[in-house]
């Protein structure tokens, strides 16, 4: 039918650019973030692209929920300003007809934001956590760089080299401060270099001293080596121990009914649900009266969508809290926003029938 493939088609184009629009900006934005974290230290600078990949799947099921609707409200408002609406409104089709045309489009959509939520959010999460953790837990030897002052993973020690060969196993005039809260100690060599014992990494100092401080008593002791060796073991990253949940899969997630984990489990069915809401919504949203010369619908649109999404995180931390349970969010949340959304559809539906019929007599 005609009326059917011009308006799934309209959909389809506005939706395409929409997407690309937000995705454009969301990257931009997610890169100087990622920029800054790893110019900070929190991430490895080798694994930006890498990571602002993962921030980006995670982030796809809201663009896609937000593209999609701007998609609807922007295709039915012009439709409204260029009064096509008025045309199928006078041959009988009324705006409750444009819900299944719509739906056809919106169903892939919804479906993919679904499987993102569900299965790649808490696998994106997962995979941010390993890398900020393999970083932030990598030897003290990785952790040095040359003319930089570089402190250890646990905070203790603070290295420093002026100069270190292509393969970065051997450096010049090495400087080593370590303070496990007893002793201080201040280590300095001429030269240092990098072994491999097995699985084990040492650290060889050669031609240096070392003075150690008690704190306790205020004892101190120098002496001098002509080599001094110190282990440093690999840390190697438990993935699986203290995630938090929305790095864990919905099926732990539903075996596992705590507070926190269902206030996980409710948000990412929630992703879906406000999807189709959505939907429904901006359907009921997009009507405009064309002898206007503006329309405020898009805003009005763009500002449901910016509530109904802060309720969905605020949600979230009530239902962590064990303030309410996760059926009667679901239920009060996207349940009422649904029946709003289609009673606001039956509104228009009969508003617009009623001036037909004004009109014709």
């Amino acid at each position: 039918m005609l009326f059917d493939s011009t308006l799934r088609r309209d959909l389809t184009r506005s939706f395409g650019a929409t997407l690309v629009v937000i995705l454009t900006i969301v990257i931009t934005m997610f890169l100087i973030r990622t920029l800054g974290q790893a110019a900070g230290g929190s991430v490895s600078p080798q694994d930006v692209a890498l990571l602002l990949g993962y921030v980006t799947l995670q982030n796809l099921p809201t663009m896609l929920s937000l593209s999609l609707f701007i998609a609807v409200v922007t295709t039915l408002t012009r439709m409204y300003r260029d009064s096509e609406m008025v045309i199928w409104f006078a041959s009988g089709v009324g705006l409750l007809r444009f819900v299944m045309p719509v739906l056809r489009v919106a169903m892939p959509v919804l479906a993919v934001v679904a499987l993102l939520a569900f299965i790649v959010w808490p696998w994106g999460n997962r995979q941010v956590a390993e890398l900020k953790d393999r970083y932030q837990r990598r030897s003290d030897v990785a952790r040095i760089a040359p003319g930089q002052f570089q402190s250890s993973s646990d905070g203790k020690r603070v290295f420093f080299v002026d100069k270190e060969t292509a393969g970065g196993s051997t450096a010049s005039n090495v400087f080593v401060l370590e303070n496990d809260g007893q002793v201080e100690s201040v280590t300095s060599a001429r030269s240092g270099r990098l072994v491999v014992e097995g699985d084990e990494r040492a650290v060889i100092l050669e031609r240096g001293q070392r003075s150690d401080l008690d704190l306790a008593t205020g004892e101190r002791r120098v002496s001098r080596f002509d080599t001094y060796r110190a282990t440093v073991g690999e840390r190697i990253v438990d993935s699986s121990a203290n995630l938090p949940p929305k790095a864990r899969s919905s099926f732990e997630l539903m075996f596992e009914p705590t507070p926190r984990n269902q206030a996980e489990l409710a948000w990412r069915a929630g992703l879906a649900l406000g999807a189709l809401n959505l939907v429904l919504l901006g359907l009921g949203l997009a009507a405009g009266n064309p002898r206007r010369a503006s329309s405020w619908n898009l805003l009005f649109a763009l500002l449901a969508f910016v509530v109904y999404y802060n309720l969905l995180n605020l949600t979230q931390a009530w239902i962590a809290s064990g303030r309410l349970s996760a059926a009667a969010t679901l239920a009060v949340v996207h349940g009422g926003t649904f029946v709003g959304a289609v009673f606001l559809l039956w509104w228009r539906d009969r508003g617009s029938v009623a001036l037909l019929r004004r009109a014709g007599a």
